[in-house]
């Protein structure tokens, strides 16, 4: 397991040659695959199988020995048309908040599809005892019918109760905040052009030419300190960031809030983002079977870039000081492959040292 990033551009190798190539493989799923992805302080690692086709007896699990087990139960993973407001229908993402609770975004949305009622939702889980403690529902003025749920990142340090900020990636894309205090939530940047999918947007992954990633707002981590939220579409190759005092501001128009976004330049095509306490930024880099660090000064770097990372998709740095991505060969399921299952078992998770800590923000609980 390698604990160094490489630029390629100092390295003498091959034509042709995977420029960092070591990790350690922490699970391998046969079956079902998966996009979101964390770790708590604790060393427990959890994942989300969406629903978007596959046969799914459960969307969230716990990795435990290699193994996923439905997480934080069966029950509340089976798919019932007519119990969405107590089970979960598509989980896309999983997250560890600052105090140590596993979140789990719900799409409440099947293959894509217009979610269902009472679908869309954030469900906190205390993993000290498994339980759900908490259910955060969507105002209708915050979504879409086409509203889809991606990925989300926690402030505790700011307000009565800490803020959520949520990535809505159906195509015009939008980023969603939630006061945690309240529950009250709302939209910022819907449509915008940092936020929604570029036109004509083309992606060549392993070779072949990809026109049908019709993808806004996907990949979201928070800055050091709380001060910047970053993002950026999946159907695009910027990176982008926003003041999340302007996000959190209700008096401020969304022409106010933009005006406090930066384009942070070309960074190649992203899925997942992360960032930690030093500052930098984490980019998957789909295109070519890698990611990408940003430093603060700007500077880029290569941490991961190997054969098999077909679609790295979720990143999350865990205390342990390593980043964890979870590999699913997304370009291969039939959603995005012309109705085609080309995909090759087995499904990834693997981690890499970067020697760098995850962002903890809390001054509240």
């Amino acid at each position: 397991m390698s604990g160094k990033a490489v630029s390629p551009a100092n390295v003498a190798a091959p034509l042709g040659s995977w420029v960092a190539p070591d990790y350690e493989i922490v699970a391998a799923f046969d079956v079902l695959m998966p996009t979101g992805l964390t770790v708590t302080d604790e060393g427990r690692v959890f994942v989300s199988f969406p629903r978007w086709g596959d046969d799914v007896p459960y969307t969230v699990a716990e990795v435990v020995d290699g193994t996923p087990v439905p997480y934080p139960n069966a029950e509340i993973n089976v798919w019932h048309p007519e119990s969405t407001e107590v089970r979960l229908v598509s989980v896309q993402s999983v997250v560890t908040d600052p105090v140590g609770h596993v979140w789990l975004l719900d799409t409440g949305s099947l293959a894509f599809a217009p979610w269902v009622e009472n679908g869309p939702k954030l469900v906190e889980v205390d993993p000290a005892g498994d339980q759900v403690v908490r259910v955060v529902r969507l105002d209708p003025d915050a979504v879409t019918p086409t509203t889809y749920l991606n990925d989300v990142r926690f402030d505790f340090s700011r307000g009565s109760g800490g803020y959520a900020y949520l990535t809505d990636s159906q195509p015009e894309g939008a980023l969603i905040v939630v006061d945690l205090g309240t529950g009250e939530n709302w939209a910022r940047l819907r449509g915008h052009e940092s936020t929604r999918a570029t036109e004509g947007f083309r992606a060549i992954v392993q070779g072949i030419v990809r026109e049908n990633y019709k993808v806004g707002a996907d990949g979201i981590a928070i800055g050091a300190d709380g001060g910047l939220l970053y993002y950026c579409p999946l159907s695009s190759r910027r990176l982008y960031s926003v003041e999340t005092a302007a996000l959190i501001d209700r008096s401020l128009d969304d022409e106010q809030v933009a005006a406090t976004i930066v384009d942070l330049g070309d960074k190649g095509a992203s899925d997942g983002l992360e960032s930690d306490t030093d500052g930098a930024v984490y980019a998957t880099a789909y295109e070519h079977s890698a990611v990408l660090r940003r430093d603060v000064d700007g500077t880029w770097s290569t941490v991961l870039h190997a054969p098999d990372l077909l679609w790295p998709d979720t990143l999350a740095l865990a205390s342990d000081s390593c980043l964890y991505v979870s590999v699913n060969q997304l370009p291969r399921t039939p959603l995005f492959n012309d109705g085609i299952d080309t995909r090759v078992p087995p499904y990834l998770i693997v981690r890499v040292h970067v020697g760098r800590r995850p962002i903890r923000l809390t001054s509240l609980r």
